[in-house]
């Protein structure tokens, strides 16, 4: 069983990225990025994946898809939509976090994340750090924004945050952003610029195999 053979079997099994699972059509555009950073958000908190995609899902089918939209909601409204998604456990603190956060957005950047990017100019620390002003985005609500945003901004790419590395170890894959990001491309090719949408959708599964040990099971079994 090669590594090419563990990563072919676990994509089969789980390849997809949470923007898509959360139904972002993640493009470089204000409101699919700024959904983006809601979905970092609430993934980033002590809570089921599975509910915070859920959470996610519930405030964008009310309406709350741009930041203009989650600032102009009431406090109350963003409370029953993330309990709607089954996300109690956080809803009051993360609620008025998106209204906030929303509200900074639309000051400092106009409600458009990509001038962030244009700040950034290449630099993920910078990139990272600015992302980190959004109340409720830490460290690792920073990372799963930028593990994600490799698809469409490919200054990013490779990055494999540290929850995706765990994925690798417990498959025995490289614990390289860079041998994974060749894992990604199809088999043969050798050359050229990483794939930015390649290593999303694989970094994102690796995170689930490291959430889920079945999954772990299921693709070695496989494999």
């Amino acid at each position: 069983m090669t590594a090419r053979d563990t990563v072919d079997a676990l994509l089969d099994r789980c390849g997809t990225t949470y923007a898509a699972e959360a139904g972002i059509r993640l493009r470089n555009t204000p409101q699919p990025l700024y959904q983006l950073l809601v979905l970092s958000d609430l993934l980033s908190a002590r809570i089921r994946a599975s509910v915070a995609v859920a959470a996610a899902r519930a405030l964008f089918a009310h309406g709350m898809r741009s930041p203009r939209r989650m600032a102009g909601a009431t406090w109350q409204q963003r409370v029953d939509a993330l309990g709607e998604g089954g996300y109690r456990r956080y809803d009051e603190r993360t609620a008025t976090q998106l209204g906030e956060g929303a509200r900074l957005l639309l000051d400092d950047c106009g409600g458009d994340l990509r001038r962030l990017r244009e700040a950034a100019d290449g630099d993920l620390d910078a990139l990272r750090a600015g992302l980190r002003r959004t109340p409720g985005i830490g460290p690792a609500g920073a990372d799963i924004f930028v593990r994600e945003v490799q698809a469409v901004w490919p200054e990013t790419a490779p990055f494999v945050d540290g929850k995706a590395l765990q994925g690798a170890e417990r498959l025995g894959l490289p614990a390289s952003p860079a041998q994974l990001a060749k894992l990604a491309e199809p088999a043969g090719r050798t050359d050229g610029p990483a794939d930015g949408r390649r290593i999303a959708v694989l970094a994102a599964a690796l995170v689930r195999a490291a959430l889920d040990k079945h999954i772990v099971d299921d693709v070695r079994a496989r494999s």
